[in-house]
């Protein structure tokens, strides 16, 4: 569904505190990969989700707690009522996520009889890693390829990146490196990112334009952007400075 820009956010262990949640699967998917998304209904891009505590979802309640001492431990999680989120539809309709109407919705115009079921994790349920960046010079240049301005949204990463090189796919030279987010939280850079249909799809309107993927896969091997795993876990800001570890 559609994303948010965050003025702060907790990355953690498993992924980006509150994102990815929840997820609708389906038992006629691939074992590989079960969930439904917008590469089987472009429009689901036009759902926007809404925490209904959203200044609850900050970060863990108890983090600072959790960091006072010498080595930190793990903060807690919220119980699933604390994180309960709403859905509204293309139409405007606000359905709860759980609420069985979202799932007729959902399915409508998507073949009949199909079945979902919602999942619930405090493990951000991604594709691959907890981690997805991508520079915003590698969204510029692949606009100038495809030949059209590209929203970086398009890209469905957790942090977007300002290299101030000027130039696209600088991100891939951190592999096998790490990365310190502002004061405190490191990302250890562990793959380049392979990619799907999802970037076919305008995040506005959801129309799908098969030449971006079309040119990342001839002209970058099917690869743009990069996953990462949290070393250290922390509160990141947009602004925030990044430093290269070795």
């Amino acid at each position: 569904m559609a994303g948010e820009e965050l003025e702060q956010a907790f990355i953690g262990f498993g992924g980006v505190y509150g994102d990815r949640f929840y997820a609708f699967v389906s038992p006629e998917g691939p074992k590989r990969f079960p969930f439904f998304t917008a590469r089987e209904k472009e429009r689901m891009l036009r759902y926007y989700p809404i925490y209904r505590h959203p200044e609850r979802m900050v970060q863990p309640p108890n983090l600072a707690e959790a960091e006072a001492g010498m080595t930190g431990v793990t903060p807690l999680y919220p119980e699933r009522e604390e994180f309960m989120v709403d859905v509204r539809t293309p139409s405007g309709d606000l359905f709860a996520i759980d609420d069985p109407l979202l799932i007729t919705s959902l399915c409508k115009g998507v073949r009949e009889g199909r079945l979902l079921k919602l999942l619930c994790s405090h493990r951000s349920m991604t594709d691959c890693r907890p981690i997805s960046l991508f520079s915003l010079q590698t969204a510029r240049q692949l606009g100038e390829e495809v030949g059209m301005d590209l929203d970086k949204r398009r890209f469905r990463a957790n942090l977007y990146l300002d290299l101030f090189s000027g130039a696209g796919f600088e991100e891939s030279k951190f592999l096998d490196k790490r990365l310190r987010i502002g004061a405190k939280a490191v990302i250890a850079i562990v793959s380049q990112d392979s990619r799907c249909k999802m970037i076919t799809l305008d995040p506005e309107t959801a129309a799908a334009n098969p030449e971006v993927m079309r040119t990342v896969a001839r002209a970058h091997g099917g690869m743009a952007g990069i996953y990462g795993a949290v070393v250290v876990e922390g509160i990141i800001r947009p602004g925030d400075d990044i430093l290269l570890q070795a």
